[in-house]
C-alpha cells in the first residue's frame, strides 16, 4: 500500500467513516497540481507517463477524470499551480482504494517524480 503524502488525517478518518457506512456516496476531488521541472508539463514524457498511469489507476477503482485544465495565471492568492483536475469517484471507498489498487505503487512513484506540490479538495458530486 502506498502512502498518501501530506494527508489531512482528520479528513482521511472522515472518508473512512463514510466509506464504511451505508451512506457512502460518489465524490468529486479537485486536484490542484504544481509540476516539477522534470515533468515537462504539459508535453513532457514524465508528465504524460504520470497521466497515463493515473488513468489506469482510476479505471481500477472505478473513477474518471471529468476535466483537466491548464492554469494560466492567478488573480487572487499565492498558490501557484500548473493544472486543475476534477476527478469523479463512485464512492469514498473507491477514492481510498487508490492507495491499494494494482497500479498504486507505480502511480505514486511517478507522482513523486512529476508533482512538486498538490492539494486535493473534496467537493460535492455535481454530476448526479
Amino acid at each position: 500500500m502506498a502512502d498518501l503524502p501530506n494527508a489531512n488525517v482528520k479528513e482521511i478518518e472522515n472518508f473512512k467513516r463514510i466509506a464504511e457506512s451505508d451512506s457512502d456516496t460518489s465524490v468529486v476531488m479537485l486536484n490542484l497540481n504544481k509540476y516539477s521541472a522534470d515533468a515537462g508539463y504539459p508535453d513532457g514524457k514524465l508528465y504524460k507517463d504520470y497521466m497515463g498511469i493515473l488513468e489506469k489507476l482510476l479505471i481500477e477503482v472505478g473513477g474518471k477524470v471529468l476535466w483537466r485544465t491548464n492554469v494560466q495565471g492567478q488573480v487572487v492568492g499565492s498558490q501557484t499551480i500548473d493544472e486543475a483536475l476534477g476527478i469523479w469517484y463512485p464512492s469514498h471507498k473507491s477514492f481510498l482504494n487508490l492507495m491499494s489498487a494494482r497500479s498504486s505503487q507505480e502511480n505514486m512513484r511517478l507522482r513523486n517524480l512529476a508533482v512538486a506540490h498538490a492539494d486535493l479538495h473534496k467537493c460535492e458530486d455535481y454530476t448526479k
